[in-house]
């Protein structure tokens, strides 16, 4: 559990970082983000998820 804690900050915090750094490209890319097709989005997100499953197993094994 204390894994999973650490694991939601870290993406808070990496997310807090672009959005201080770089504020009007985040815009754009997330407005980009709404134009794109739901299966996409859907496609991408369980790709990412499969990733992320993948290296924590292997950082972790």
């Amino acid at each position: 559990m204390w894994d999973f804690l650490v694991a939601i900050g870290l993406v808070l915090a990496i997310e807090g970082i672009l959005f201080a750094a770089f504020p009007g490209p985040v815009k754009r890319a997330m407005e980009h983000v709404r134009e794109t097709p739901d299966g996409i989005l859907r496609l991408m997100g369980i790709a990412s998820a499969v990733i992320g499953v993948l290296v924590v197993w292997l950082v972790r094994g």
